[in-house]
């Protein structure tokens, strides 16, 4: 179960003008499951695109580059769950072609104004047949208020779908933001998210928009890790339709500051959804450190804990075995650190106690005391450097018993 978090209802997912959704069940590896997304972009929308820092990138990664490269104005996406068309040479590039040329026959569109988007299995080849014959029942099932159901069909190993929405007033008109994530394992994006997709019905110039994106991802997915593994189909994308009435041309416009925190929040959401929902998670930890030089230090320091199984299988058993914490801060290779100047803490539900100062155990911490907060399901982990004023945070889960199952029963 995901922790402290439940998907928003229908009803909360706001509709975006110039942006109908549609699933199916394809069959794209197990029967009888929503396994296929279609959405449908009104002309003139404006897309922007991160992905994977994986060299072993997808093939529909590839084709969403190449066809977001040509400028072409974007008018669908294709999304498939089950197989991730990764590891498969010439025939995934084709496999990933002709499903936008597909796309294109049905919606009476260019084939390049398609982009295609796979999650799943890797290594093993996309059944484009069964792909194409559920297309046309995404085409009959295309709405506006479909965002809860595309949630569900972008699912693979998720035990509940991700989305969230929100809505500001800007000069007197609304302005929609509404999103929706996946992932749950192999997850250290290095980028963005597994999969990530975000419309809005404001008016965002181009470059701005993947400005926004990228700014956006580094404030959100690229702080969350489950397991270290950057995923071969990493995509995040921002879609503004321009249909509210309301238009951003560079970030001094009245109103963009608002708008854009409201996209942060909104990435955020989604984000910490996937650390919530992590592959056999009981806890979710927030770990923030200060006092670096620079926020890419810290951001290693956080990295370092986060991704450390020692440190994941103590919070997961609630045993304050908090040495391991430092010793991943030490391995964290920060140029000449000194260790008398780091301080750690441990908090829950508003309690922070001292752990660990001046190179060792600080002298008021009681076992007990971090063996409490450590049996909470929302714990923080707050590092200080001692050696500047940058900061930054990352956001984890527990490693548990039900993640090895997880994973060693996943193609089963």
């Amino acid at each position: 179960m995901p922790v402290n978090y439940r998907t928003p209802s229908a009803l909360d997912l706001y509709p975006v003008d110039g942006v109908r959704l549609g699933v199916a069940e394809a069959g794209i590896r197990k029967a009888d499951r929503r396994d296929l997304t279609l959405l449908s972009l009104a002309a003139g929308c404006r897309v922007a695109g991160v992905f994977t820092a994986n060299r072993f990138c997808a093939a529909p990664v590839q084709v969403c580059r190449r066809h977001l490269e040509l400028g072409n104005d974007v008018r669908a996406l294709v999304i498939n769950t089950g197989v991730a068309n990764a590891g498969t040479g010439e025939h995934g590039w084709q496999a990933a072609v002709e499903t936008c040329a597909a796309v294109s026959q049905l919606l009476g569109i260019d084939d390049r104004q398609v982009l295609p988007f796979s999650t799943g299995v890797i290594l093993e080849p996309l059944p484009v047949d069964r792909l194409f014959a559920g297309l046309p029942r995404c085409v009959a099932d295309l709405r506006a208020d479909n965002w809860h159901a595309a949630a569900h069909a972008i699912m693979t190993t998720d035990t509940v779908a991700k989305a969230a929405s929100r809505r500001i007033e800007i000069d007197g008109r609304w302005v929609t933001i509404t999103g929706i994530s996946k992932g749950a394992g192999m997850i250290r994006p290095n980028m963005a998210t597994m999969l990530g997709f975000v419309a809005t019905d404001a008016g965002v110039a181009t470059p701005l928009l993947q400005e926004l994106l990228v700014q956006a991802a580094d404030a959100s997915f690229n702080c969350i890790t489950v397991d270290g593994d950057t995923s071969t189909n990493d995509s995040f994308i921002l879609i503004a339709t321009g249909q509210a009435g309301v238009e951003f041309a560079d970030s001094a416009a009245p109103g963009y500051q608002e708008f854009s925190q409201a996209v942060f929040a909104v990435a955020m959401e989604l984000a910490q959804a996937i650390i919530r929902d992590g592959e056999g998670a009981s806890k979710f930890i927030t770990i923030a450190v200060e006092g670096g030089r620079d926020h890419q230090e810290c951001k290693c320091v956080g990295y370092a804990i986060a991704h450390s199984p020692l440190v994941k299988t103590a919070f997961f058993a609630s045993d304050p075995n908090l040495g391991r914490i430092l010793a991943a801060i030490g391995y964290a290779r920060i140029d000449a650190l000194d260790v008398d100047r780091v301080s750690v803490w441990l908090s829950s539900a508003g309690t922070e106690i001292l752990v660990a100062e001046g190179g060792g155990r600080a002298a008021s911490y009681r076992e007990e005391d971090g063996a409490a907060i450590m049996q909470q399901a929302e714990i923080g982990v707050r590092v200080s450097l001692g050696r500047g004023q940058a900061r930054a945070t990352v956001y984890t889960c527990d490693l548990s018993y039900d993640y090895v199952k997880i994973n060693a029963d996943y193609r089963s």
